[in-house]
């Protein structure tokens, strides 16, 4: 069966006008989009989405940046898609991220650390769920999925 996780292209991404390079690289992976929305967070939905942090000291500026410009969310699927997303991302700080990852050649501080990747198939499906109403998601496959799963 197939993950799905969610994506978001964050405000310094979006404001550096890195979303074409980095949906790219998802789609070059093979994982497979199956919703795509250019948005503005507000501050109940990053709130929400952040809820795990929220006893830590930088929620509050986890949600204030999340909010501070329009965003790219996507929701992704193909097989294995969280460890193959989070792979392509890089470690959350830019400085420990691999070369040819995401964070590893655009990124350079934690604060501004480009995109987010759902952490667990879990979370992957209640992510998905926060951003997209389900008929905004599109079940479809391509010519090309046989060449890439299995």
């Amino acid at each position: 069966m197939a993950e799905r996780t969610l994506i978001i292209v964050k405000p310094d991404a979006v404001q550096r006008g890195l979303t074409g390079e980095i949906i790219k690289r998802f789609e070059q992976r093979g994982l497979r989009i199956i919703g795509m929305k250019f948005m503005q967070i507000n501050n109940e939905l990053a709130e929400k989405h952040y809820d795990v942090h929220r006893d830590r000291p930088f929620f509050t500026d986890l949600v204030n940046y999340i909010v501070s410009a329009p965003v790219v969310v996507i929701a992704l699927e193909g097989t294995d898609a969280i460890k193959a997303a989070r792979n392509t991302i890089g470690a959350t700080k830019p400085s420990e991220s691999a070369a040819g990852t995401i964070r590893g050649d655009y990124g350079l501080e934690i604060g501004r650390n480009l995109v987010h990747g759902s952490d667990s198939v879990e979370n992957g499906e209640i992510e998905v769920a926060n951003f997209f109403m389900d008929d905004e998601l599109v079940a479809w496959e391509r010519n090309v999925d046989p060449w890439i799963f299995e």
